[in-house]
């Protein structure tokens, strides 16, 4: 979210993105998944991260893994898959994040993302005529005001599911923050697990426990909010916030708004009623 807040919804386009550095080294291979599924949301064909020995743990032992000999196989030829060190990028972009605040948007679509802690661009801000107009249409949609901080924002629902954010790893850093907190009278709160197998696993862990006893909904592996699929929607004029990979007008149903974050995030915005930093959870009010 903060690369495509940073450089556009189109940033990508045409380009195959390959992540690297201590960062992407340090995350789980569950968080490298949503890190690549989230390249489509700035337009690039394909997101790639190498495969090395936390990729192999992962694949090793599971359902559709090769076994023994074959493994070995395998995994010599992934490791063929690494970039040339001569290799030439078209575009190369350094981040560095030891400062980096959890990211949430505020409009219509994934480019209009802040950090947390920061404001509403006000629109004098926008580059040219047409980005002035889109984010006045994503203001009067969502029913924010330029200049405001976007911290503090009331909110009537929140969706931790979809493909990007509802593996088991998701659904543990969500309850990790749960336990002796309760979801806000003023807020609906579903968990959507990402797959059968993720929601027996997360049966089997206490997790739908953890989250019923806090007042979120357990509810069975769909697509659900993220598109407002099998009948599952935001009401009209309800705000939102979403653990999935899309904010575009009426994603989440007719005139729902939506707001993009991660699962701590909306847990807290859960507990809170209110949008607001993860990191403040024990002090808020």
């Amino acid at each position: 979210l903060y690369v495509i807040g940073q450089y556009g919804s189109d940033f990508g386009s045409g380009y195959a993105v390959e992540y690297c550095g201590d960062t992407i080294k340090d995350l789980s291979i569950e968080e490298r998944l949503t890190i690549c599924n989230m390249s489509v949301e700035f337009g690039a064909k394909i997101g790639f991260i190498a495969p090395d020995e936390k990729t192999f743990s992962y694949l090793n032992g599971l359902e559709f893994s090769p076994a023994g000999s074959e493994f070995e196989l395998a995994k010599r030829y992934w490791l063929s898959l690494h970039t040339d060190k001569s290799a030439i990028f078209d575009k190369s972009l350094v981040i560095n994040v030891s400062n980096l605040q959890p990211q949430i948007s505020w409009g219509i679509n994934p480019a209009q993302t802040i950090a947390i802690g920061e404001k509403i661009p006000n629109l004098e801000q926008s580059l040219d005529r047409g980005t002035k107009e889109s984010w006045k249409k994503a203001l009067d949609y969502m029913g924010l005001k330029a200049g405001e901080r976007i911290e503090g924002t009331k909110i009537d629902q929140v969706f931790i599911g979809s493909c990007t954010n509802s593996r088991i790893s998701d659904l543990q850093a969500a309850a990790a923050l749960i336990k002796g907190r309760q979801v806000a009278d003023s807020v609906e709160a579903w968990v959507v697990p990402g797959s059968q197998l993720v929601k027996i696993e997360a049966e089997a862990l206490g997790l739908d426990k953890l989250f019923k006893e806090a007042g979120f909904q357990w509810r069975q592996p769909s697509c659900s909010l993220c598109p407002a699929a099998n009948g599952d929607y935001v009401a009209p004029g309800k705000r939102c916030v979403t653990t999935s990979n899309r904010n575009f007008i009426g994603r989440q149903g007719p005139q729902a708004r939506t707001h993009l974050a991660s699962p701590q995030t909306a847990v807290a915005a859960a507990i809170c009623g209110y949008i607001i930093d993860p990191r403040k959870l024990d002090n808020a009010g």
